[in-house]
């Protein structure tokens, strides 16, 4: 004989039905800010102020980025608007995945002469190289370039 169902027996099953999702609510929100914050710059309004002129000088210079990754090797090519290769006064990036901050990589790019390279054994999946260069006039120049690695089969 089973026993009846009353009005209490169905208030703890619904209550227990709520606390669950709302822990893993909880949970899933808590991981999803400790690993990724979600900011691209301190202070949007201040950073937007500037955003139009810098925008117009980093175009001004006329810079073209490539970047190509085979057999564990990052190769990072910027030529200028005559098609030579461009060797900035300093570059700096920064490897990682667009929504977690736990795997970035701070590349040393090493020059061989036509493009920057920097061995780097990336898994599966897409990845981005968020790249911050100075040009020899001390024009800054950052660009978010896409990597995208398949597995192999």
């Amino acid at each position: 004989m089973t026993a009846p169902l009353t009005g209490r027996k169905v208030f703890l099953f619904v209550a227990s039905a709520f606390a669950i999702i709302i822990g893993v609510n909880v949970f899933m929100a808590t991981q999803a800010v400790r690993t990724f914050p979600g900011l691209e710059v301190k202070n949007g309004y201040i950073a937007s102020q500037t955003f139009d002129a810098e925008r117009a000088a980093q175009e001004a210079l006329g810079w073209e980025t490539s970047l190509d990754y085979a057999q564990g090797q990052l190769r990072l090519t910027i030529l200028g608007p005559d098609g030579a290769p461009v060797q900035p006064r300093s570059l700096s990036g920064t490897v990682g995945r667009s929504t977690s901050m736990k795997d970035d990589i701070t590349p040393i790019f090493a020059w061989d002469g036509a493009s920057y390279v920097f061995p780097v054994d990336l898994a599966p999946g897409k990845w981005d190289l968020r790249l911050v260069a100075t040009a020899e006039d001390g024009t800054r120049f950052q660009q978010r370039l896409p990597i995208f690695v398949k597995a192999e089969s």
